[in-house]
């Protein structure tokens, strides 16, 4: 395996920025350099931990560039992966939606990508894990569900419930064609199958006890998405989900903190200066300790970026914003062994130069994954 002195940087170290080398070996961050690294001249670059990518969905777009235009998944995770390493991300949970929706997020396609995930995972760098976000209404797929997750295809969980609002649009027009675009068939034929969904509301509360017992079962963490009130995400407190995702409301995120819990915002949110849903504001949350977890949602990009508009509003130093995007991620997937530089845990890393805010060098796993046009000049 390859051995590696990354020296001249300024490395992110127990929580404080320092000039020191980091050595890599073995796949994992090393004490010192063995007798047969390689140096990196990281002279004027930060060092910091991989991106942990706890949501992002923009592997969507590889697969159906534009609604009822398919690609094979195949195809679409090799140009996602690539994609992934260029944005310094180092472990990406891919938020694969498993709906009652034909298409794009039905259960062929579920079946297509896990498969995918799994062959660009053995062929390239960044660690590709699947988080399910699991449709309420989607009790057909329930039982293959269960049993990729007892096969240990599914990393984390998610508990979505889209139908609802899915159901309110269906008489607006141009809703209704967007839906039934991007799942491949007629308006009639997707209200139909919207409206057979929601005609089972009775069976999902049962549905959702046995995948949390699974989950908790198979050690997968578990989240709830687009919790609207403090009750919700009590409710999905009581199944085990500790992590709250997308809060609508400042008052989720509050109760979701007050009991210990990680809450999950976009990246975009932060980069854009808001919600593009209307919802909360990310940054001055974060900057609460309302947030604790950054994650890419729809833009991959958007997660380095956001650590740097945050540490240049003030509040929070650039070790306090990374965290929110490398180690707590991390924590919150329940992965104890990156989001940080330290001895014994992998050797993610992603060399950035700071005046330009981008990527220059990204490590998976103790490998050199990939390097910015023109700057071969850095290795030795």
């Amino acid at each position: 395996m390859e051995s590696w002195s990354i020296e001249g940087g300024t490395a992110l170290l127990e929580g404080a920025l320092r000039q020191a080398a980091v050595a890599l070996a073995g796949g994992m961050v090393a004490s010192g350099p063995g007798a047969d690294a390689r140096r990196f001249d990281a002279t004027g670059l930060l060092v910091l931990p991989g991106l942990v990518d706890i949501h992002g969905d923009a592997h969507e777009r590889q697969m159906q560039p534009r609604p009822g235009i398919g690609f094979p998944p195949g195809l679409g995770l090799r140009d996602s992966a690539a994609q992934l390493l260029a944005a310094g991300i180092t472990t990406a949970c891919l938020g694969v939606t498993l709906s009652w929706e034909p298409g794009l997020r039905g259960i062929e396609a579920w079946r297509a990508t896990l498969t995918a995930a799994e062959a660009a995972r053995r062929a390239g760098a960044t660690d590709l894990r699947i988080h399910c976000r699991f449709e309420a209404d989607n009790l057909d797929a329930l039982e293959e569900l269960l049993a990729d997750m007892a096969a240990g295809r599914v990393a984390l969980l998610a508990f979505n419930d889209h139908t609802p609002g899915i159901v309110r649009r269906l008489p607006d027009p141009a809703k209704a064609a967007a839906y039934a675009q991007r799942a491949g068939v007629t308006v009639e034929h997707f209200a139909a199958l919207a409206h057979r969904a929601a005609a089972r509301r009775g069976e999902v509360p049962a549905a959702q006890a046995r995948l949390a017992g699974a989950a908790r079962a198979a050690g997968i963490a578990m989240l709830s998405h687009d919790d609207a009130t403090p009750e919700t995400r009590a409710h999905f407190r009581g199944l085990g989900a500790a992590v709250c995702e997308f809060p609508m409301s400042e008052a989720v995120a509050q109760a979701a903190r007050a009991a210990g819990e990680h809450v999950v915002m976009g990246a975009p949110n932060v980069v854009r200066g808001g919600s593009h849903m209307g919802w909360g504001s990310a940054a001055p949350m974060a900057e609460a300790g309302l947030v604790t977890i950054l994650a890419s949602d729809y833009y991959w990009p958007a997660m380095l970026e956001a650590a740097f508009v945050l540490a240049g509003r003030g509040v929070l130093d650039l070790p306090a914003a990374w965290a929110l995007v490398s180690a707590n991620p991390a924590e919150a997937a329940g992965l104890a062994d990156r989001g940080r530089i330290a001895p014994g845990l992998r050797g993610d890393l992603v060399l950035v130069e700071p005046d330009r805010r981008a990527p220059v060098a990204t490590f998976c796993q103790g490998r050199l994954a990939w390097l910015a046009a023109g700057q071969a000049g850095r290795l030795g």
